[in-house]
């Protein structure tokens, strides 16, 4: 078992497929994260409750990249749900910017989950050995891939029933 998970990295584990469960959920159910339906809500609870917990994790006894990337999907998800709808001065673009923020912050919530699952799974023998594996960079340029696309046929959904009202 070369990566045992410690108390706190089952509990961080288990907390964060909440928001991974519920964003995908949101994303198939109402094409983003709608932050007023329940999903929404229970994504955005799970997506800090995982950030939190993972303050309490570091292999470097410090700061890492991943917490940095959990604050900063904070931002984007809570700026996205809170604070752009209250930002009256932008208009239209303020539906656009919301659905950024609340879809970069699921893109935020996977890229340390990559790289954590990869270097973990199978535990005998794990897939990638660290970040720099070409493994982990390739499936991080998918994962990147796939949030352009995606993000851009959000942007044309609502535009279309923007068009259609």
């Amino acid at each position: 078992m070369p990566h045992p998970l410690s108390p706190l990295g089952v509990v961080h584990t288990l907390i964060s497929l909440a928001p991974l469960v519920t964003g995908l959920y949101a994303f198939v159910r109402f094409h983003r994260i709608e932050p007023a339906a329940p999903s929404g809500k229970l994504y955005l609870a799970g997506l800090a409750l995982s950030v939190f917990t993972a303050f309490g994790l570091s292999s470097t006894a410090g700061v890492n990249p991943g917490h940095v990337l959990g604050v900063l999907a904070l931002l984007a998800a809570f700026g996205g749900a809170l604070l752009v709808p209250r930002l009256a001065f932008l208009g239209r673009l303020g539906a656009h910017l919301q659905t950024f923020g609340l879809s970069f912050s699921f893109f935020l919530l996977l890229v340390p989950g990559i790289n954590e699952t990869l270097t973990r799974v199978p535990m005998a023998r794990p897939l990638a050995t660290g970040p720099e594996d070409p493994l982990v960079r390739l499936s991080l340029l998918v994962w990147l891939a796939l949030f352009v696309v995606g993000y851009t046929l959000q942007v044309l959904e609502r535009r279309a029933s923007r068009r259609a009202a």
